[in-house]
């Protein structure tokens, strides 16, 4: 069995999130039109590109996959997905809970034959399922065909998969070698908690489910080495970390607390929250670390911050992005009753001000939540919409009834290539912004993924500074959280009187200085080193 000596990672690693029709033109498959993009104005924003569900689909944002063989035709082919994947690699979810309702095994089992009968879980309601965990409100059991039953964990129209089945360990295997032989270098696990159901459990993180990751991380070290296995379990944080305590698990995990923490600070002007859990930041194995994100294709997760913010903040966090456009969706207790599960709501919209003028700050609240996760230990993630500036898509929402709509927007093709050929939109500023933090971030070993990090901003509630690195490698990444201009007095990071001269590395002056404070703009962001 082949291993990997060295992590999957760098400083210059950063992953892009995108749907594969991210881009649209009537006269084009939209794969084609993505590579364009990224070769184009993206160009050396990232090094990973997740392309969510590609395959033929019938909802959910194609995670309800109706077939593994092809994928779907608007978006290209197996030959547009491998071209994609040069000069960068590409990150593809295995949706290992379920499958549509109209894939092949639902079809077969209805029938009895196999392998569907098999492979498709079968169930009826039943007291022994009580405890279990749900994402949704949906029901749990659901009828197929009026002939049977069968588990439906997030919705009628995805169809649990039976792990007891050998074949569909099987199944995934084959599926994991054409990915790889098609460009794919990275792993997402989607909802890989939820895989093994157990009587009398809560039937998510049952130990099959973490020998069923450690198996796939086994298997994609040999097939790919160079890759990485990402678990996605959006779950209070130490459930989450779970997939990364043994160090045989998965290379990376979502680090869920951080949206909802960093978006409340972006609201609120207050970093107490969020500076109190960076200082317990976790001690992970070797070779193991966390995908730091922020806006994704989904919702803000809220179960990660199950004991991080009191009810009060939490009802202030749901009441902004509700009066920013945002919606709440809900998920079924044990009890019967429901509680909030994710916010629903571009990031964009999200960093608008609550004032009179949505717009002010707003640009510089989101660069400084995009700048933030850079700073940080661990692998960061761009989502293409918030990049672009992409508001709440409410005539998407609209015409599809789905919440998690508002922040699934499509561009069409020539309107972007026009709004990026503009210096003066915001789409175009944050990518040439960020861009530029990429390649200061790339010349900076202490912020390499694995650096080391010191909290120095305590309990403070406006700003947030970081210290990465050792000895003279180190940076400090100070992060101004309100919207007043502030003054750092430079000796409380050296330690000395007479600070020594220093740089800032996100100005793009470059410039040496050796002046005694740093003037903080409100919402900026400072790299600096002593020179």
């Amino acid at each position: 069995m082949h291993t990997q000596p060295d992590v999957p990672w760098c400083n210059t690693t950063c992953v892009l999130i995108c749907y594969a029709d991210s881009v649209i033109d009537a006269d084009r498959t939209s794969i084609p039109l993505l590579q364009e993009l990224l070769d184009g104005p993206l160009r050396g924003l990232s090094s990973i590109v997740h392309v969510l569900p590609f395959w033929r689909s019938s909802s959910d944002g194609g995670f309800a996959i109706s077939s593994h063989e092809e994928l779907e035709p608007r978006f290209g082919d197996w030959d547009d997905l491998e071209a994609l994947s040069r000069g960068r690699l590409l990150m593809a979810d295995l949706v290992l809970n379920h499958v549509s309702a109209s894939h092949p095994w639902v079809h077969q089992c209805l029938e009895d034959a196999e392998p569907g009968r098999s492979c498709i879980l079968q169930a009826r309601p039943d007291p022994c399922w009580s405890q279990v965990v749900r994402p949704r409100s949906s029901p749990l059991i659901s009828p197929l065909g009026g002939r049977k039953q069968v588990w439906t964990t997030f919705g009628p129209d995805q169809v649990d998969l039976n792990w007891r089945e050998p074949e569909v360990l099987r199944h995934f295997a084959r599926l994991m070698q054409r990915l790889f032989h098609h460009g794919v270098g990275w792993l997402r696990l989607d909802a890989v908690g939820y895989v093994w159901k157990e009587p009398f459990t809560s039937c998510i993180h049952q130990p099959q489910a973490h020998a069923i990751v450690e198996v796939l991380r086994l298997l994609q070290e040999d097939q790919a080495p160079g890759g990485a296995v990402v678990t996605e379990t959006n779950v209070p944080e130490e459930e989450n970390l779970s997939y990364l305590r043994s160090g045989r698990e998965a290379h990376l995990a979502y680090n869920f607390p951080l949206p909802p923490l960093l978006l409340e600070a972006c609201q609120s002007e207050r970093c107490d929250l969020l500076n109190r859990w960076l200082a317990g930041w976790p001690d992970l194995p070797k070779r193991t670390n966390l995908l730091n994100f922020s806006a994704s294709h989904d919702g803000v997760g809220l179960r990660p911050l199950e004991g991080l913010m009191d009810q009060p903040r939490l009802h202030h966090l749901l009441a902004g992005c509700e009066q920013r456009g945002g919606l709440i969706s809900h998920r079924r207790l044990s009890d019967g009753s429901e509680a909030p599960y994710e916010i629903n709501i571009s990031w964009w919209s999200a960093m608008a001000d609550s004032g009179r003028d949505p717009g002010r700050w707003q640009q510089e609240r989101f660069l400084l939540s995009q700048r933030f996760k850079l700073a940080l230990p661990g692998v960061p993630a761009f989502y293409l919409p918030a990049l672009l500036a992409a508001p709440n898509d409410t005539s998407r929402f609209h015409a599809s009834g789905h919440r998690r709509d508002l922040n699934r927007p499509q561009f069409n093709a020539r309107a972007l290539e026009l709004q990026l050929q503009d210096p003066g939109q915001a789409a175009s500023s944050n990518i040439a912004q960020l861009q530029f933090a990429m390649e200061q971030r790339a010349k900076l070993p202490a912020l390499n993924p694995d650096s080391p990090m010191r909290v120095l901003s305590g309990e403070r509630s406006d700003l947030v500074i970081l210290e990465r690195g050792l000895g003279a490698a180190r940076l400090w990444a100070i992060h101004n959280f309100s919207a007043t201009r502030q003054s750092l007095v430079l000796a409380s990071l050296w330690g000395a009187s007479s600070p020594p001269e220093w740089i800032d590395h996100l100005n793009p002056a470059g410039a040496v200085k050796a002046e005694r404070q740093l003037e903080l703009e409100p919402f900026g962001v400072y790299w600096i080193s002593s020179r």
